[in-house]
């Protein structure tokens, strides 16, 4: 037995645009089909009605005229002058044939009344006659050379041994060729409906799939290096809301590409200049001990700066995950505490808890912490042993404040407004890979918060926290 290729694409080859058309042409044949049948059966039904009631017609008179007094005549009478006198005074359609039957002692015999010559001939026919007389009913059809032919008969009493019938015939051929005219006809104008209607069936599953088709194009066109091609929406319908998938999957995906053409772009850059180091410092290694430790040295430094880059740059790749923040309750006090505790094995400052804020609020505890540890060791980095590093937080009944402030060198103007951004650097402020206030800010922005610098006889750096957060839980905090 032979494996299917897990590979291999399911379904049909069949475009789409052929697929709808064939569907609603199908679905318009089955349709136009149970019309036509159920509009011959119906006429058919009619003509048969029509006959049938011909016939009622037909013997209801001959009934009629033998009660109203000639009964007894008929009774004395031969059956010959009976029926002559009765049929003398008939008028049969051209379909129509009336005749009286009768049988005597020289074999059976019959008078025709018909207006077509070889509907008379019919008549005659003794076989015939014979087969609707000897009948244990009084209506029939038979096939006969001129078509189908119905009929029904009365029973006559006449005198003497001789026994009569009074019949009458009608042939269906011309109501039933009728009937097949207008199917004929229904048909036609059917077939010329299911041409028309595949032509506009491929023209409108033509417009439906413009769009779909637009997608597949933009897909195929679509690389690495171009995410900017964008499909145009156009109304409300489910197509439109297609597109708008599309282009915002196309937006999704362009950031994605974007993040990690920039991830790669400041891995390399970033690096380059401690690899640079290292290999520099080993090439030129000699075989002095002393040369030796100081190499030992400098490299460990330099694989340690790289591992603190790469860490900081895996926490900027993954701020656009879902899960980069998990909120939860968390007490205000507890988490300012517990910050405060760690940030003083930073460094020998003088760690001043200046203001604590008591309540309740909905936050990442965990990224938060290292938020305002990053802040305490910029703040390290730049102010000199005991200096005071000042941390401390508020809350309101909109937002949570976090602040660290020094008294070092501060921030320059002119750098203000690009210190948060990925490998800047202060000049006035020393050290670090220029990665540190970037996971700040992203931190920050995942809470959907912000967070700013002072510049006044040091630096102050707050973040700031809005209490309802679009992805927070309806109850209000407790302060």
């Amino acid at each position: 037995m032979t494996k299917s290729d897990p590979g291999r694409r399911r379904g049909s080859r069949v475009p789409a645009r052929t697929r709808i058309m064939a569907w609603l042409l199908l679905v318009l044949i089955v349709v136009l089909g149970t019309v036509v049948l159920l509009v011959r059966q119906y006429l058919h039904n009619q003509a048969t009605n029509r006959v049938t009631t011909s016939l009622e017609q037909e013997t209801g008179e001959f009934v009629r005229f033998v009660a109203e007094g000639n009964s007894a005549a008929a009774s004395a009478q031969e059956p010959a002058k009976f029926f002559r006198d009765y049929l003398g005074d008939q008028y049969p359609d051209a379909t129509e044939a009336l005749i009286g039957v009768w049988r005597g002692t020289d074999g059976m015999r019959a008078l025709p009344q018909a207006q077509n010559e070889r509907i008379v001939r019919i008549a005659e026919d003794r076989d015939l006659l014979r087969r609707i007389t000897a009948s244990s009913r009084t209506y029939g059809t038979e096939r006969t050379t001129a078509g189908v032919m119905r009929w029904a008969r009365v029973r006559v009493l006449t005198g003497g041994e001789e026994r009569a019938w009074f019949v009458v015939t009608r042939f269906t051929a011309e109501a039933t060729a009728q009937v097949d005219r207008i199917v004929r006809t229904l048909l036609l104008v059917s077939g010329v409906g299911v041409a028309l209607a595949a032509v506009a069936a491929w023209w409108v599953a033509g417009v439906i799939l413009a769009p779909v088709r637009q997608v597949r194009r933009t897909a195929a066109e679509i690389g690495e290096r171009d995410l900017t091609r964008r499909i145009p929406v156009e109304g409300r319908d489910d197509i439109a809301a297609l597109a708008e998938q599309f282009n915002g999957m196309l937006d999704r995906l362009q950031e994605a590409f974007a993040a990690q053409r920039e991830f790669v772009d400041d891995a390399s850059h970033e690096l380059r200049t401690p690899i640079t180091i290292v290999r520099g410092n080993l090439e030129l290694l000699g075989s002095d001990p002393a040369e030796h430790e100081e190499v030992v040295r400098l490299c460990t430094d330099e694989l340690d700066r790289m591992g603190r880059i790469v860490e900081d740059l895996l926490v900027l790749a993954k701020v656009d995950r879902p899960d980069f923040v998990t909120p939860e309750r968390v007490l205000v006090l507890e988490l300012i505490s517990d910050i405060d505790a760690k940030v003083r094995a930073l460094g020998d400052r003088r760690w001043i808890l200046e203001h604590v804020a008591d309540g309740e609020v909905w936050v990442d505890p965990q990224r938060l912490t290292q938020a305002m540890v990053q802040l305490a060791q910029n703040a390290v980095q730049h102010t000199e042993q005991r200096s005071e590093v000042r941390l401390g937080c508020s809350l309101t009944q909109r937002t949570l404040m976090l602040w660290v402030s020094d008294n070092g060198p501060g921030v320059a103007p002119e750098r203000m407004g690009h210190i948060f951004e990925r490998f800047v650097h202060d000049q006035g402020r020393r050290g670090g890979a220029g990665l540190g206030l970037s996971i700040v800010r992203a931190i920050a922005e995942a809470h959907h918060g912000s967070v700013r610098v002072r510049s006044e006889n040091g630096a102050c750096f707050e973040i700031e926290i809005p209490l309802r957060a679009p992805d927070a839980p309806s109850e209000e905090p407790r302060s």
